[in-house]
């Protein structure tokens, strides 16, 4: 036994070394490199792109600029640097360290006709492109115009800032404009200037970070303005629950005498209360719920994870950075996704929980993989960097099928034998009762899309600030007030959600199950409509690609956002009823105790049987107490 604990322990170390040095260059690149007086520097292009189309990214010599030399050397940043759709190349020009170059002439550019068209096409279509140099980026417009004819600019001026052995900065400007126009010959040239600066290695990356549009007070005053809601929904649902469990409470503390109007009490009852053996009935496609809830869990706690991660480190300056340790978080996580399934599946009776295992591991990767699928052939059809490698899809793959998907079979066999057992407090009848039909907004479609409406309230400032930074060139960096706005999200959906419940329950429809998740889920709906109203009211996009790949990664995005936020709800509205269900059947327990010291056992029984109370008393009479 011993000996294979330890064969496990040290397989797992293994495979913890082999992907730590797989992504060490995420870790371990040339960002924390020191150079030395005339050592060689660099100089990475990477992509250009129409300005207003962030993910239409071309490599940089898809333009017909100077090519380097044959076999320029190509930097693999990581994983989700590649994802990101970076191609780094090796641009050959002569740099040394603290050596200043006056004027270079990188090479000689004929302009034909072909090249003409295409200069012009760049620059109507406002391309930018992006140097790399010393892990230090810049984004530059390549684009102009002089009284309306199209120019090209032919000299660079580069300027580093450097803080003893390192770099801190480039900044590069165009210079010498030259007339776009067939069979011109112009030489391309760069200059080199090297500053010293006092800005330490640690805060190079501040001139990037946007300080007055992530910390404006209308950032502050959406949060504070969530953190007032939670405090009104939680004053709300705490209300809501004591008052309807107080009268319950004041009904079981009853003195025997007063056992006759507890009988006529219980013969009258009315609302949630009469569908106490149907509240715990198996929902519908119980397969399906478990893997969306089970999902959902490590959804949460995947985002939770990152969050911190980012808060701690420095994530947002590595180019790929965020999108790595997701992805192998997500992997590492998977465990939790098969646990919460596995038991939830078998806390319901579930037989086919190969089939639940199995769902679990593949629904969100799978459902990502397909809206990837459609992404990358398009890319592909554009000839576009956003195209995925075939090589980095293996590697992504191999990440799934060695790690996640082993790790959430593990969680669900380990679900099912620890947390599957059985916990109702209530007998579930052997016969439905029957739905009455209620007012259309009590029925389950408008609860759902009711449900959505405050928690996306509660976001809805915060993704403004997502998605500017996701489709503007912006660098999110203020994680602390994603985490803010997270746990804000979770406490929201859960008050409206046992609310929302709460109000089906009176009206006698026990399939809360579904429910619950799609109100808490619907929060991903509007978040999909806002995404619309921005893509028309805030950006310039234009063009099928963009268009598609805009709205793509939003639904891809969406969908993780309602299975985590339908996942989180269906869990605590289970935990509430389950809470609430023992409360009363404890209370109910020790009446029965009472009664039967009074020898009126016989008379209580017969009464609450007939008029099926509370589960608990007929179970407790059935088992023949006496």
């Amino acid at each position: 036994m011993s000996s294979s604990v330890f064969s496990t322990v040290r397989s797992t170390l293994s495979l913890f070394v082999v992907v730590f040095i797989f992504f060490s260059p995420v870790f371990a690149s040339e960002s924390d490199h020191k150079y030395q007086p005339d050592d060689p520097v660099t100089l990475w292009v990477n992509k250009v792109g129409p300005y207003n189309n962030p993910q239409e990214t071309y490599n940089y010599y898809s333009l017909p600029f100077c090519h380097p030399g044959t076999n320029p050397a190509h930097k693999w940043g990581g994983l989700g640097e590649v994802l990101g759709g970076n191609e780094l190349i090796d641009s050959q020009i002569d740099i040394k360290f603290q050596k200043n170059v006056e004027k270079s002439t990188i090479c000689q550019l004929e302009l034909d006709e072909a090249k003409v068209r295409e200069f012009k096409d760049a620059i109507e279509n406002s391309y930018w492109f992006e140097f790399f140099m010393g892990f230090v980026g810049e984004l530059h417009p390549d684009r102009n115009s002089d009284n309306g004819k199209h120019v090209l600019y032919t000299h660079k001026n580069i300027i580093i800032k450097y803080n003893k052995d390192q770099i801190i900065h480039v900044n590069l400007t165009q210079e010498s404009p030259k007339p776009l126009e067939a069979g011109r010959i112009f030489d391309l040239t760069y200059s080199i200037k090297w500053i010293p600066t006092n800005v330490t290695f640690a805060r190079r990356f501040d001139v990037y970070l946007d300080y007055p549009f992530f910390e404006h007070q209308i950032h502050w005053f959406s949060v504070f303005n969530s953190f007032m809601m939670v405090i009104f929904l939680t004053g709300l649902v705490s209300m809501i629950l004591m008052r309807t469990l107080r009268n319950d409470y004041a009904k079981y503390a009853r003195e025997d005498d007063d056992l006759e109007t507890l009988e006529r009490d219980v013969s009258e009852e009315s609302g949630w209360k009469l569908v106490h053996g149907d509240v715990f009935r198996p929902p519908y496609n119980l397969v399906l719920l478990s893997a969306v809830v089970g999902t959902g869990a490590q959804l949460a706690l995947l985002v939770l994870l990152v969050i911190l991660l980012a808060i701690v480190g420095t994530l947002y300056v590595g180019r790929g950075a965020i999108v790595t340790t997701f992805i192998l978080c997500y992997a590492f996580t998977s465990f939790i996704s098969g646990y919460v399934s596995g038991g939830m599946y078998s806390r319901n009776g579930g037989k086919s929980w190969i089939k639940s295992m199995i769902l679990t591991a593949c629904l969100f990767p799978f459902m990502c993989f397909g809206i990837g699928f459609i992404l990358n052939t398009v890319a592909i059809f554009y000839g576009s960097l956003a195209a995925i490698p075939f090589g980095t899809m293996v590697v992504v793959f191999v990440i799934w099928a060695f790690i996640s998907f082993p790790l959430a079979l593990l969680g669900t066999v380990v679900g099912r034998n620890w947390s599957g057992a059985p916990n109702n407090p209530c007998r579930v009848k052997t016969i439905p009762r029957p739905i009455p039909e209620k007012k259309w907004y009590l029925t389950p479609s408008v609860v759902s899309l009711m449900g959505g409406l405050l928690p996306f309230g509660s976001i809805f400032i915060e993704m403004y600030f997502i998605f500017t930074s996701f489709w503007n060139y912006k660098v999110y960096y203020v994680y602390g007030f994603m985490l803010l706005v997270f746990l804000i999200l979770i406490i929201v959906t859960v008050c409206v959600t046992i609310v929302g419940t709460y109000f089906l329950l009176n009206a006698e429809n026990y399939h809360w199950q579904w429910t619950s998740f799609f109100s808490a889920a619907s929060t991903a709906v509007y978040v999909y409509l806002y995404s619309v109203y921005y893509y028309h009211v805030k950006t310039k996009m234009s063009g099928f690609f963009q268009t598609s790949f805009y709205f793509g990664y939003t639904l891809m995005f969406c969908l993780g956002l309602g299975i985590l936020c339908g996942s989180i709800e269906t869990l605590s509205v289970t935990r509430t009823l389950l809470s609430e269900s023992r409360t009363i059947s404890t209370s109910a327990r020790i009446l029965v105790i009472e009664a039967i010291s009074a020898e009126r056992k016989l008379l209580i029984r017969t009464n609450i049987e007939e008029s099926e109370g509370f589960c608990i008393l007929g179970r407790l009479s059935e088992n023949g107490i006496k």
